[in-house]
């Protein structure tokens, strides 16, 4: 991890390189972050563009990281990470080219979007036109990627609420989502989730207390519940003897329920404490009053709150697994509360969308 955050192998710099100009100028691939891609307000040739509509850019972003991080010696730098997290979360691919001498005028474009460039040199390029990385797989020092204000911000208040916490999250690790580049799960989607997982999470408590099948009285209660379950899940509540594990994993999805209740503005979810462990019995009642009489019209927390949580629980993520390769346990965090918030909050605010990630498939890398 400290080779990820780059502490490892030390960069090389690049020699300065000219743009790749041919007689149609620059050609440009930028790959955008936000979520509505601003206009193109410069003299340009518009090639191609896509959005995540288009099942052909996921397999394309895949390629590109492969790329990216098949450059030199293939050794992950702060860069290549940085990078890395920026393909993730990308939106928007469009291709123009862009006469050589107007290069500077895409800058600010870039900022806005919250783009990179691919040019045809091989490099990959700041907004300013710095190489983040070229394609021998040099960097210059100098060279940044682009991140939303409000996530620097919010990532520097994730910093400071977890100053006294040790391991320390690094300052180099990047900031999490901005509002600008979120789209949330829509809110019923959301609500039909935590009925979901408090299925998983109930048949699970019965099955390690060895109490009475439940799932008679789930199928009865909380239909919408049962009817939304993941393959997954469905092979859990399905099973005649799960194995121990699966038991055990399932029962945290009372965490995950937990979140997504907060997320809901629902008042038995609370993320006000990262080790206290989220009272089962008060979860499972909200959600069967929900699958009693749903709301017509739920809602979700306003965005900056959810993204606030999100940077949070990434960093803390980061700091229980790190202290657990040291073989010590952080003040005031509980790794598993913190992994089923995790999952819960990466799918909430829609990671890794551009291939068709759902809740089985979440990822949470830190």
């Amino acid at each position: 991890m400290d080779k990820l955050l780059g502490r490892g192998a030390a960069k090389s710099e690049p020699a300065a390189q000219p743009l790749p100009a041919d007689d149609e100028g620059v050609l440009v691939n930028a790959y955008a972050t936000v979520r509505d891609l601003p206009p193109l307000g410069f003299a340009h040739v518009l090639h191609n563009r896509r959005d995540l509509s288009d099942p052909e850019l996921a397999p394309h972003l895949d390629g590109f990281t492969g790329y990216v991080m098949g450059r030199g010696d293939g050794q992950m730098t702060m860069t290549r990470y940085h990078l890395w997290r920026h393909i993730q979360r990308v939106r928007h691919q469009i291709s123009f080219s862009v006469a050589a001498d107007a290069f500077g005028e895409i800058a600010q474009w870039a900022r806005d979007a919250n783009a990179v460039f691919f040019l045809p040199d091989g490099s990959v390029r700041a907004p300013d036109g710095a190489v983040l990385i070229d394609g021998a797989g040099a960097s210059d020092p100098a060279a940044a990627l682009p991140y939303q204000p409000d996530a620097v911000a919010r990532r520097e208040h994730t910093l400071a609420a977890l100053a006294g916490i040790e391991p320390r999250p690094p300052a180099s690790m990047p900031p999490a989502l901005g509002e600008a580049e979120v789209v949330l799960r829509p809110a019923a989607a959301v609500l039909r989730r935590a009925l979901a997982l408090t299925c998983v999470a109930v048949h699970a408590e019965n099955l390690g207390a060895g109490d009475d099948d439940i799932r008679p009285r789930l199928r009865e209660a909380n239909p919408v519940g049962m009817a939304s379950l993941t393959p997954e899940e469905a092979a859990f509540l399905e099973a005649d003897a799960p194995d121990a594990q699966t038991v055990s994993k399932m029962g945290w999805r009372y965490e995950a329920l937990n979140t997504l209740l907060w997320a809901l503005g629902n008042p038995a979810g609370k993320l006000d404490s990262s080790d206290q462990i989220a009272d089962a019995g008060t979860l499972a009642r909200a959600v069967l009053e929900l699958a009693e009489a749903p709301a017509a019209d739920p809602q979700l927390r306003p965005v900056p709150e959810i993204l606030d949580a999100l940077d949070r629980t990434w960093r803390a993520h980061w700091i229980v697994r790190q202290a657990h390769q040291q073989g010590t346990q952080p003040d005031g965090l509980n790794p598993d509360i913190i992994m089923e918030r995790h999952v819960a909050l990466n799918w909430l605010t829609g990671f890794q969308q551009a291939r068709g990630t759902e809740w089985d498939d979440i990822d949470t890398p830190s």
